[in-house]
């Protein structure tokens, strides 16, 4: 029987969901998503649970969808990697070690709080592989960043390193490299103290704030995707990316 692809540990109220794909630097396929939709849905539906981390195994956070995959896995409860949709009933945080790269990134932005291990870096790099963030990126990463700083990375490909991420809002906290969980499980209890109920609504009115400008994000997103598929950059990005050579772009 193969090894689960999501590990499970459950702490006074909080459940750490570890993706464990490290030999493929955590990308994100289809059993991947299912297992981490399972998980989400457990944290959302077990009255016993009131937070819940989102870490990962090996030294990359997540390198985003597997390029074997046609497009995003997703389920019917949670959209893209049984996340990036969901309308959460719990709080969620990020334990991020190494790079968090496309939609590794978009996980960590579907999060509501952030710590990440000096060592981490974030960053949207489809544009160096003829594609555009598909699981919101292109309005998350403008929310949570100065406009500026979210061109940068959606324009370049290149990396936000965790101090510079941190200077601008996106993480909670930075911290030694490896204590991440640790300082998860820290911010984590600091909720847990709190009323359930009150934390509940916090959330829920959070999401309601965003929810029009998501709407918005998401229709900017399908047409930003519709206009870079009919590019021939769309497959020979990822063509150069199995070839293990740089892209011929079209001028």
């Amino acid at each position: 029987m193969s090894e689960a692809l999501v590990r499970l540990e459950r702490t006074d109220g909080v459940l750490v969901i570890e993706m464990n794909r490290p030999g493929r630097r955590n990308a994100l396929d289809r059993r991947l998503t299912d297992e981490l939709s399972a998980a989400f849905d457990e944290l959302d539906d077990d009255p016993t649970l009131s937070v819940g981390i989102l870490a990962a195994a090996g030294p990359v956070f997540c390198a985003g969808t597997d390029l074997h995959e046609e497009a995003s896995p997703a389920t019917d409860r949670g959209g893209e990697y049984g996340l990036v949709r969901r309308r959460r009933r719990r709080p969620l945080i990020a334990a991020v070690e190494g790079p968090a790269l496309g939609g590794g990134f978009e996980l960590v932005l579907a999060c509501d709080l952030v710590v990440a291990g000096a060592q981490a870096s974030f960053g949207l790099p489809e544009v160096a592989r003829g594609l555009v963030p598909t699981c919101g990126g292109l309005f998350r990463g403008p929310d949570r960043l100065p406009s500026v700083v979210a061109a940068e990375l959606l324009l370049t490909g290149d990396p936000l390193p965790a101090a510079r991420a941190t200077s601008y809002g996106l993480v909670n906290v930075v911290c030694e490299p490896g204590q991440a969980l640790v300082e998860a499980r820290a911010l984590a209890a600091r909720i847990t103290k709190n009323s359930p109920a009150a934390v509940a609504a916090s959330l829920r009115a959070l999401q309601d704030v965003r929810g029009p400008a998501e709407a918005l994000g998401w229709t900017a997103t399908d047409h930003a995707i519709a206009a870079a598929s009919h590019s021939p950059d769309w497959s020979e990005g990822t063509a150069a990316f199995f070839d293990k050579r740089a892209p011929r772009w079209q001028r």
